[in-house]
């Protein structure tokens, strides 16, 4: 079942677009930010309110890399695997990540802490390499930078 606030918002998305099935995206990331991952009774749900077969919405959440379909933790950590992040340092930034958090993509920590997960491009190749924790970018990356920023999140 939906809130009454996930209803509310998917709503108000809903009437912002000509075709109702156009704001799946939208109830998909609502839903998300307030369970922080899509389960199969929240698609099943989001499905039957946007008017789609759940089949149909599983193959837009499944396209996109931050709806998450499993639990994750409480900070997503986006490492860029992009060509320019790999020739400035990737592989050391990566190797350096599963040491010190003891997880590979796709993985989360054991204190559901962080989940580690690549993305192709996070925009910033003059400064790689580069990743994202949640909204916040981090660029010209060093492993001792690397443990200070991971210090900062609970």
């Amino acid at each position: 079942m939906l809130s009454t606030e996930e209803i509310r918002k998917i709503d108000h998305e809903i009437a912002l677009v000509p075709v109702r099935k156009a704001a799946c995206i939208e109830a998909l990331k609502i839903v998300q930010n307030h369970r922080g991952w899509i389960s199969d009774e929240s698609l099943h749900a989001i499905a039957s309110h946007m008017d789609m077969s759940a089949e149909e919405l599983d193959s837009v959440a499944t396209f996109y890399n931050l709806i998450f379909r499993k639990p994750v933790g409480r900070n997503i950590i986006l490492l860029c695997d992009s060509i320019s992040c790999y020739v400035m340092g990737y592989e050391n930034i990566y190797e350096h990540l599963k040491a010190r958090l003891h997880i590979k993509f796709g993985e989360t920590t054991a204190d559901d802490r962080f989940t580690l997960l690549p993305n192709p491009c996070l925009g910033t190749c003059d400064h790689a390499p580069a990743l994202m924790i949640n909204d916040d970018l981090y660029k010209n990356l060093t492993n001792d930078k690397l443990d200070e920023i991971l210090k900062e999140y609970k």
